[in-house]
């Protein structure tokens, strides 16, 4: 009976290996799209980064690159930080992987294998596929696999045999866990074991994860004394009216910088202002857009938002600001609260980032604008009133005109302004 049980569940397994080829074969050949990968067996992990790997011109039937040269592989040895936990990483893993059939690889942040080391025979047959120090195993460059998708996702990812975009890579399986920067959260590579089918499973999975926690903790414990720059002035961030967003920083020693920032960089930073306790991928995707943004898209933005403004200011897991940034946005709320409504009329130059359609945004947007007006009106200052309806959103303000026309402080002049404003906008309905 037990041989029969046995006899069924490789029947099985074979059965569900050959569906999983047949779909890539299918989805790489065009004739499925990814809706039909529903359909399979497989993680939902998995065919979004089969997905990409397809939109991004990745060649199933080949491997990564020739590998970088001795003396670039060298100089990227010796100036990353993962060199100095080598020894961890050796005593935990690589000391059990020589006679095993397993290598453990460790990569950049860039999905660039540092180091491949472990069984003799493994590294000699994974050699034929150019899983060797110097090659690209990012997803962008190889498709799906271990290392390069934990990269690119920034989680933990077991990739079974098939499961790879490239055919090449379909003999193996891998576990891989990416490392961060214990200070800051910036991913500094990842730590890859890479074997036969045992490979992918819940114990490799801890292994590696308690492999990682003990190297950042290392890290952690050997970092310089010193690991952030003296700022002369706090930051500060320009976001109301129609003028493009800039952040301003000081360093104390080449005086102010500005930096002028895209719409998406715009939008990122001022949820995080609104968020000091910070965000996950996955919610900034859906406060910027509850359809079709997802975590790739924003860690990709994250990175290039950080290489302009600097680690040192935003930091990961969760994204969040690591230091004070003052802003106009900040100093009209800040104001409102305060009921200093003047203060707050001086912060607003008009609403905040106005052409964006984040929906997270306009939420922002419409509550500070309908806080201001609110105040205002309800103050009843004349200038304060005046100074309200000449912004360009309060042009089509009914009751705000109607309170500048019947102000009792209001001259001839403004009441014939305010009336000729009214009649305007009554023509506008008719």
């Amino acid at each position: 009976m037990a041989t029969t049980r046995t006899t069924a569940r490789r029947a099985a397994a074979r059965a569900s290996l050959a569906s999983v080829r047949n779909a890539h074969d299918l989805f790489v050949a065009g004739q499925v799209d990814g809706s039909y990968l529903a359909s399979i067996p497989l993680p939902r992990l998995v065919t979004e980064s089969w997905q990409r790997s397809l939109a991004t011109g990745v060649d199933p039937d080949r491997g990564p690159g020739e590998a970088a040269a001795a003396t670039c592989l060298s100089e990227l040895r010796s100036s990353h930080p993962l060199a100095g936990a080598l020894p961890v990483i050796r005593r935990l893993l690589v000391d059990h992987a020589t006679d095993s059939g397993v290598l453990v690889g460790v990569t950049a942040a860039d999905g660039a294998l540092l180091w491949v080391e472990g069984d003799a025979g493994a590294g000699r047959k994974a050699a034929t596929m150019n899983f060797v120090p110097g090659a690209d195993w990012s997803e962008r460059a190889v498709g799906t696999n271990a290392p390069g998708t934990a990269l690119a996702l920034d989680r933990e990812v077991q990739i079974r045999g098939s499961e790879h975009f490239c055919r090449l890579v379909r003999p193996w399986s891998c576990t891989a866990v990416p490392i961060h920067d214990p200070l800051t959260g910036t991913p500094l590579g990842s730590i890859d074991l890479t074997g036969g089918s045992a490979v992918a499973s819940a114990q490799t999975l801890a292994l590696v994860r308690a492999t990682a926690v003990a190297v950042e903790h290392f890290i952690a414990l050997n970092y310089p004394r010193q690991v952030r720059p003296e700022r002369g002035t706090e930051p500060r961030l320009t976001l109301l009216g129609a003028d493009r967003p800039i952040l301003y920083t000081g360093d104390g020693e080449h005086g102010t910088r500005a930096y002028r920032l895209s719409g998406r960089h715009a939008e990122i930073m001022a949820l995080l202002l609104r968020h000091p306790e910070g965000l996950s991928a996955d919610h900034l995707a859906m406060l910027l857009d509850e359809n079709d943004l997802d975590v790739v898209t924003i860690r990709a933005e994250m990175s290039r938002l950080r290489r302009i403004v600097g680690d040192e200011l935003i930091v990961s897991r969760p994204y969040r600001l690591l230091e004070h940034v003052g802003s106009d946005m900040g100093d009209a709320f800040a104001a409102l609260r305060a009921g200093d409504i003047a203060r707050a009329m001086d912060s607003y130059s008009g609403q905040l980032l106005p052409r964006s359609a984040a929906p997270a945004i306009a939420r922002l947007r419409l509550e500070l604008s309908t806080s201001l007006r609110g105040a205002v009106l309800a103050d009843g200052e004349l200038h304060l009133l005046r100074r309200w309806l000449d912004l360009p959103e309060a042009r089509d303000d009914r009751e705000g005109w109607q309170a500048l026309h019947d102000h009792h402080g209001a001259g001839a002049i403004i009441r014939s302004e305010a009336r000729g404003h009214l009649i305007a906008l009554d023509s506008d309905l008719a």
